[in-house]
């Protein structure tokens, strides 16, 4: 897949823009805050429907306007698509497929299918579990649409069951309470299941290439790893537990690979009955996919907290690297790679690691850099140069 052209309207500091682009490698230079990243944030949110930068729509509107437009056509194999998105203040986003009449926003995702770096992966490592669950989720869908809507019926559901809990913890907790509260469990565990086994799923895939990805960056002296860690693995260690517990990974904690999406969901009813108390108390749900964990390993120890800035840097790199090759393997996309979108990552980076990660991703079938100054640039990555400069673009090369 390759993206040939971008439009954007009233996007972030862009009136109107125009980008002509092909496959292969595309630099696209120009001083910091000139505007070089607001180009790639729109196509990351055409991709995800979510910017790598902030975490709502709002600031993603040119100063002063009532909705921006992002616009692009797509081209994988012989078949080229056009989708536009717009962004709205106050009201839903929509989508529009080679100019069809207009959809739900969600309704778009699949259509681009990117992998963005950015300076604000470190976050993927040294930020709290959210990152590292926002990067699962996303990953999920860009492979799978369909869990846009999995995660959704979650956040729904998550909602209601925490504004029953903290009612009851400011007043009485009535017979009424406990039989709505039953009913919100039901529904919980059935959604946190289905998301929670796409999770595991995920990271079993992820795996293999997180640790190529990462020997490939590194000297190979550490091994890098990850563990998904959920909150039913030890929420009935307190309070006993069901009779068959599943069986046990190689550090003691109990092994939810190769459960079903039902055997999931009986666990998540378990452990909401085990911690019932506790969730009253605090008035908040303490169980369940909101509260997992994706922990980082680099050989023998976790990598927030032990990894030099270094190794955070590859760890982060080789995340993104381990998604790419997922989405790569993926039969649903037709072997169709997506797009890679390195936003000012080289120049965080020593030269060594800049000519390992140039050399990596050489290869794909569009990559779109951008750099303060060429010098950031390796030679590995020569291709067409595209200057920017405040309001758009200046000149291609």
């Amino acid at each position: 897949m390759y993206l040939e052209h971008l439009s954007l309207t009233d996007f972030r500091s862009y009136a109107q823009v125009d980008l002509k682009l092909g496959p292969g490698v595309t630099v696209l230079v120009g001083s910091n805050g000139i505007g070089k990243t607001n180009l790639m944030e729109a196509i990351g949110y055409l991709a995800t429907l979510s910017s790598h930068r902030v975490s709502t729509d709002a600031p993603l509107l040119r100063f002063g306007t009532e909705r921006a437009l992002v616009r692009a056509k797509l081209v994988r194999g012989e078949q080229s698509t056009v989708v536009e998105l717009e962004i709205n203040a106050g009201r839903a986003n929509r989508g529009r497929i080679n100019r069809g009449n207009p959809v739900r926003a969600r309704d778009i995702l699949g259509i681009c299918q990117t992998v963005l770096f950015a300076p604000e992966d470190l976050a993927l490592v040294k930020g709290d579990p959210s990152n590292r669950r926002r990067f699962m989720d996303e990953l999920l869908v860009s492979l799978l649409p369909a869990h846009a809507a999995t995660r959704s019926d979650y956040d729904r559901v998550l909602k209601q069951r925490n504004a029953l809990l903290k009612s009851a913890r400011t007043g009485k907790f009535t017979a009424a309470h406990e039989a709505t509260l039953d009913v919100w469990d039901q529904h919980m565990a059935r959604a946190g299941a289905e998301l929670l086994h796409a999770r595991l799923e995920l990271v079993e895939l992820l795996l293999p290439h997180l640790k190529r990805a990462y020997a490939l960056l590194t000297d190979g002296s550490k091994e890098a790893s990850a563990v998904y860690r959920s909150t039913i693995q030890g929420a009935l260690d307190d309070d006993g537990g069901p009779s068959e517990r599943p069986a046990q990974g190689p550090d003691g904690v109990e092994d939810l690979r190769g459960l079903s999406v039902e055997q999931l969901t009986e666990r998540y009813v378990q452990a909401f009955a085990a911690s019932r108390r506790k969730e009253l108390e605090r008035g908040i749900s303490l169980v369940g996919p909101h509260r997992d964990e994706l922990e980082l390993v680099l050989g023998q120890a976790p990598a927030k907290g032990y990894a030099s800035h270094g190794e955070t840097w590859s760890m982060c790199l080789s995340l993104r690297l381990a998604s790419y090759y997922v989405m790569l393997d993926d039969t649903r996309t037709g072997g169709s790679a997506p797009i890679l979108i390195l936003d000012d990552v080289f120049a965080e980076l020593d030269v060594q690691r800049r000519r390992k990660l140039a050399a990596i991703v050489a290869g794909a079938e569009q990559v779109l850099v951008t750099a303060a100054v060429d010098a950031d640039i390796p030679e590995e990555l020569a291709g067409r140069r595209v200057k920017v400069v405040p309001g758009g673009i200046d000149g291609e090369g």
